[in-house]
């Protein structure tokens, strides 16, 4: 088996005795050829076709992912492009926004490899900055009181586009759909209120119904879709990805509807049942960009709790070839255990100290040997052992003990049969 490491792998020769695959294999679907997509853009749910929609002399914005995210942006926004062009859009009246929400900026090597650099020679792009006031602009406040504050190119463009990928999200409930416009185009205030909303502070654990696979009560999700449901985006088009970030299905139409068809359809074919946790999980994050950060990267790591008994060993393959996702990121782990970086939350609150809190409890549940590039001492700081290799950390574990191996961690939900 190849485990992804960054744009490497490890191999990995195992008993299949001892071990269990954890995995939904993408290998019986063939990428999808660019008559494929457009039969699915010409088949849209509850809506209209795009077509319909938008008229000659219109302007478009089209809202993209960033560089952590693989979702086989180029070959959608290519034929996007080719459309509002034969329909009678200006390519001057096109412009393409990246939705970094509180991530660093796309840089220009990123924007073609997200996009092609036929793309970027040709149409405006845009990259979003969550702290630039002469970017934003004031919507008011939603039902929860979170400020509404979003990119004003939303609202500077007669229709808006969303694309992205539809994949599991551990507080969110799935990436996609909505997300593109909030956290992707708001604030940083607006983020951090949004995400805030993952944490009950009167039991000072995560709130009820904000988990991996949940959308209907929970939190996040909705106060991101009243969000996005102010712009009420034109158009939606959303793939499901393999590993080597090819699309293998699209959901085009409605920007709620389409998603939630998306999700469902997603969730049945990406769950894996088993009977019992285990002793011993080895999760890959299946490589870049999937552990291009630690914040990017803990989402396999979450996953694999799933599948791992109270006590057990997790190894973790992450390259982190840029780092933490954030340079203070590290700065949360001063604190003694979760129980104090949770307080801490409460008395000023920052997304990335959720996620620190996050991957600090599943230290404290589980013994862990990250194998990535970070400094050896930073990764002993985040309660985890270091490794270089896949080998080295095996070395340390009993070679006996019985267990799961996850080679798209991210991408595949473990649910214990009842």
């Amino acid at each position: 088996m190849k485990l992804g490491y960054g744009k490497e792998f490890f191999n990995f020769t195992f008993d299949e005795s001892r071990f269990v695959v954890i995995d939904k294999k993408d290998s019986e679907h063939a990428p999808l050829s660019d008559i494929e997509i457009n039969n699915a853009i010409d088949a849209p749910v509850a809506s209209p076709a795009i077509d319909e929609i938008i008229k000659a002399g219109e302007s478009v914005l089209i809202v993209v992912p960033d560089a952590t995210r693989a979702t086989a942006c180029g070959q959608i926004v290519n034929l996007l492009v080719r459309r509002l062009i034969e329909i009678g859009v200006a390519p001057y009246d096109i412009r393409i926004i990246f939705a970094t929400g509180i991530h660093r900026a796309v840089t220009e090597e990123e924007k073609k490899e997200i996009l092609t650099p036929f793309i970027v020679q040709r149409i405006k792009t845009i990259t979003h900055n969550a702290r630039d006031l002469m970017q934003l602009v004031n919507l008011g406040t939603t039902k929860r009181g979170v400020p509404i504050e979003l990119n004003r190119a939303l609202k500077e463009h007669n229709h808006v586009i969303i694309t992205g990928a539809i994949g599991f999200h551990y507080f969110a409930g799935f990436s996609g759909g909505r997300k593109s416009i909030c956290p992707g185009l708001a604030s940083s205030k607006t983020v951090t209120a949004t995400h805030k909303l993952a944490l009950d502070f009167e039991t000072m654990t995560r709130r009820e119904g904000v988990r991996t696979g949940m959308l209907d009560g929970n939190a996040v999700h909705e106060e991101c879709e009243d969000i996005a449901e102010i712009i009420n985006p034109s158009f939606l088009i959303n793939t499901v990805t393999d590993e080597k970030g090819r699309a293998i299905k699209v959901y085009a139409g409605h920007w709620r509807e389409a998603f939630r068809r998306g999700c469902v359809e997603y969730t049945a074919k990406n769950s894996f049942s088993i009977e019992e946790k285990r002793e011993l999980v080895i999760v890959s994050c299946s490589g870049f960009p999937h552990d291009i950060n630690m914040i990017q990267a803990h989402k396999a790591f979450d996953m694999a709790s799933y599948a791992c008994e109270e006590g057990g060993t997790i190894i973790f393959i992450a390259e982190c070839i840029d780092g933490y996702g954030r340079p203070d990121f590290l700065k949360w782990f001063d604190e003694a255990n979760s129980k104090a970086l949770v307080n801490r939350l409460r008395d000023g609150y920052e997304v990335n100290g959720q996620t620190a809190w996050s991957l600090m409890l599943k230290t404290e549940r589980f013994k862990v040997h990250l194998v990535s590039s970070l400094e050896d001492e930073d990764v002993k700081k985040m309660r985890m052992i270091p490794s270089k290799s896949l080998e080295e950390a095996l070395s340390k574990v009993d070679s006996e003990a019985k267990g799961y191996i996850m080679p798209r961690g991210a991408k595949v939900l473990p649910k214990q049969a009842n």
